[in-house]
């Protein structure tokens, strides 16, 4: 039997959840526990870490499927239930705004340095759906919020700290590449309801060599910038240099599809992975 006739409840709830982009929320939450993880972060930290950035990354995507809603009803985006009908904009606005409250409420316990640090992280990507999107400056807030994202984890030490200015680069290039990733599908059909963001500027080709190159050099900072490279690094490098060429040979000869963001995404995890397990410090 239909979930939405006898669940109505459960249906909505299924509905909100979708409307967060559940997959790049989680993936930037287990990026982050990851970073923190490495960084020594407490138990205790680190489970408040991973919780205020679930809660920060399903503000944003919940602030993107209200705001886009009339937008995706004219693409014809059958993915998105706001635009389906499956849960009303309003129900969605007021989760992101109540997300938003509980991610910094959340972030408070590790420190104003961090829950500052936070939420420049949640106000570029609201600022990024308000605004930036349909700018040649889109890519600026992935820079400035993926660029403080090991900052956050930095300033929830018990001693707060910055983080090392190399780890501050490869956080705003894997922005980069994540940006120009997530946008590539969508070029197209953004054009016809107005989004021109900096990718839709460039192209297909070149926006998939920044894609790619942008997470290849990301990628080396991760491995080299802390120093010489550990044999994990190593690993790490030769599995990064192969998902960016797959992912740039992809994106060049075929259409371009979701699979290359999660080309982006496996390859920051890799990346953090590698920081991880060769005990790299992020402090500078």
């Amino acid at each position: 039997m239909p979930i939405d006739r006898q669940h109505p409840a459960l249906a909505l709830a299924f509905a909100l959840a979708r409307s967060t982009h559940p997959g790049p929320t989680l993936a930037v939450t287990l990026v982050t526990v990851l970073l923190g993880a490495g960084a020594g972060l407490e138990p205790w930290r680190l489970i408040v870490l991973g919780a205020a950035m679930l809660m920060g990354q399903t503000s944003v995507g919940l602030s993107n499927d209200w705001l886009d809603a009339d937008r995706d009803r004219a693409a014809g985006r059958t993915d998105k239930p706001v635009a389906r009908g499956d849960v009303g904009g309003s129900v969605v606005r007021g989760t992101a705004f109540a997300t938003v409250l509980l991610a910094i409420a959340l972030t408070l316990p590790l420190g104003i340095p961090a829950t500052i640090a936070h939420a420049l992280f949640i106000a570029a990507g609201w600022g990024y759906n308000l605004w930036f999107k349909f700018s040649a400056l889109s890519v600026l807030p992935y820079v400035v919020g993926f660029g403080a994202l090991p900052a956050i984890v930095t300033l929830a030490l018990p001693s707060p700290a910055l983080p090392a200015p190399w780890a501050l680069a490869a956080g705003a290039l894997l922005g980069v590449s994540a940006h120009f990733a997530n946008a590539l599908p969508d070029l197209d059909a953004d054009r016809e309801t107005g989004v021109v963001g900096l990718p839709h500027r460039f192209g297909v080709r070149a926006s998939a060599i920044v894609t790619f190159a942008a997470l290849a050099a990301a990628s080396g900072l991760v491995v080299f910038g802390p120093g010489m490279a550990h044999p994990v690094g190593w690993v790490a490098l030769g599995l990064e240099s192969m998902i960016a060429v797959t992912g740039g040979v992809l994106a060049i000869t075929r259409s371009p599809a979701r699979p290359l963001f999660r080309l982006v995404i496996l390859g920051a995890l890799v990346a953090v992975a590698a920081l991880v397990l060769s005990g790299s410090s992020l402090v500078r």
